[in-house]
């Protein structure tokens, strides 16, 4: 489906490193398919590379929503409020 095709673009041109393109690609696939986890998850992964630590956790918190179970989800959730709040502390 159109959903799962946007998110593995997105994934290509994640390894890619062109992360704009690869954000705009899951919040398509999200707009297409709002109850897909995935790419909220790894819109979430992106977002955590740039260090824009909140909209990362706000990604990583819907998928848990979506996907209680997604463990992955939960563990980069806690891995973003761990370095947004080292970050605080060195005051960046």
């Amino acid at each position: 489906d159109l959903a799962t095709a946007l998110n593995d673009r997105g994934q290509v041109r994640y390894l890619r490193v062109e992360f704009a393109a690869a954000l705009e690609d899951y919040t398509a696939a999200i707009e297409c398919q709002p109850g897909f986890e995935v790419p909220y998850y790894n819109r979430g992964l992106v977002l955590y590379r740039l260090g824009d630590f909140d909209e990362a956790m706000k990604d990583f918190r819907k998928v848990l929503e979506l996907n209680p179970q997604f463990e992955d989800a939960a563990l980069s959730l806690k891995q973003a409020i761990l370095d947004k709040e080292e970050k605080q502390k060195r005051g960046y």
